[in-house]
């Protein structure tokens, strides 16, 4: 019986079949993933669950007894190859057809990966990016191992932080200038390379991969500047994209994304788009948002509007990144800054205030989550504090929030 299909069984997917029912929808929801398990988390899987800390039965969003018990049909290890919209339906792989009144892509996003000619396509390099990569690379982690990471981002310093307390000999190579240029300031750089450096692992900034040498299997790396570096295996992490094939074939909009208005339709009156996947509207032009806040909220807002609400979604932007024993959050979103206002914690907590102007644009908050919770909720009621207020370790940040 035809109803709405959702494609993409992540968090977002997973949230908004939940979502569904909580609102009483009564009608048939189908949720196809290609992975052969049921959704999970993904942030733990190059964290605890590599660390051997977290099993699958704690990965799980869900029991998979859940869709049973809400009528939820999860079509796993299933390939959606096409949609039809003319004919409402979606093509799988297999060539069946699963029919919708109403459809969301919940695609989310894949992992860049190295380019063949440069040795991309050698066994022993890895991404990080679904349970089956970190499965396959679980056995590269034997103390005493050496692994190249590429890309100093957050995904391949979280792997370096896994790898170094399993005691693998880390070498992470970053071609900007700084780790983390594209999403931090640089006090958060130097912040994490300082961490890292405590622990062992070589950080090579300013330096590029010129190639992955080996048979068939990875050996090692050549470096842009000439350098040769002995490797067991390789985990690139060098950004995500999003998933819009099967949009963009059957003719729906995209730009940096799946395009959609700001109640999450696309340009196909009939499909919605949310997660990691989708671009909607922000202030004066468009944003896509790579984060489990932003893909809960946003399908969340989705299930709502598909059954008529017609409620603008309002992103409330955050993100969090676990390094040894430091956690790192996010609030806010930093594009534009131009100064940064450094509060100091107790021991080794410090945060990092985003300022345009008189703005408070963001917060880093390393160990330090009441900075964090009241630079969000600081944020999100448009109030900018006094800079110097913020530099001051002796004032108490909830004076701010009377």
């Amino acid at each position: 019986m035809s109803g709405i299909v959702i494609v993409g069984a992540g968090q977002a997917g997973a949230s908004l079949a939940a979502k569904l029912r909580m609102l009483d929808y009564d009608g048939a929801i189908t949720l196809i993933g290609q992975e052969a398990v049921a959704p999970y988390q993904r942030p733990p899987l190059s964290k605890q669950y590599l660390l051997g800390e977290m099993g699958l039965d704690r990965l799980l969003l869900r029991s998979e007894s859940f869709y049973d018990e809400q009528g939820i049909t999860l079509m796993l290890d299933t390939q959606a190859a096409s949609i039809d919209t003319a004919a409402g339906c979606v093509k799988l792989a297999d060539e069946r057809q699963v029919p919708y009144v109403q459809l969301a892509l919940t695609t989310g996003s894949m992992p860049r990966r190295l380019p063949a000619e440069i040795g991309g396509g050698l066994a022993g390099v890895y991404t990080v990016r679904t349970l089956a990569d970190v499965d396959a690379m679980a056995r590269e982690f034997r103390h005493g191992a050496r692994v190249l990471i590429v890309g100093g981002g957050y995904i391949g310093l979280e792997a370096a932080a896994v790898a170094s307390k399993l005691g693998l000999e880390v070498t992470l190579i970053e071609m900007a200038p700084r780790i983390l240029q594209r999403v931090a300031a640089r006090e958060t750089s130097d912040y994490f390379r300082a961490l890292h450096l405590a622990h062992g692992v070589t950080i090579l900034e300013g330096t590029g991969l010129a190639r992955l040498n080996g048979d068939a299997r990875v050996t090692g790396a050549t470096l842009s500047d000439g350098r040769e570096l002995p490797a067991d295996f390789v985990i690139v992490g060098v950004g995500i994209m999003p998933a819009t094939d099967l949009a963009e074939a059957a003719g729906i909009a995209t730009e940096n994304g799946i395009r959609t208005d700001e109640f999450g339709r696309t340009s196909d009156p009939s499909v919605w788009a949310a997660g990691d996947c989708a671009s909607f509207p922000w202030q004066d032009g468009r944003l896509r948002l790579e984060s489990v806040g932003n893909a809960i909220d946003q399908a969340e807002c989705v299930a709502e509007n598909m059954l008529g609400a017609a409620k603008p979604y309002r992103a409330k932007p955050w993100f969090w990144s676990d390094q040894y024993d430091v956690k790192l959050q996010i609030a806010g979103l930093n594009a534009g800054y131009d100064r940064i206002v450094t509060r100091r914690g107790d021991g080794d907590a410090a945060s990092f205030w985003y300022y345009r102007g008189a703005t408070l644009l963001a917060v880093d908050a390393m160990n330090d989550a009441r900075a964090y919770m009241i630079g969000k909720r600081l944020i999100e009621a448009g109030r900018s504090p006094d800079p110097a207020t913020i530099a001051d370790a002796g004032i108490d940040l909830k004076t701010l929030l009377r």
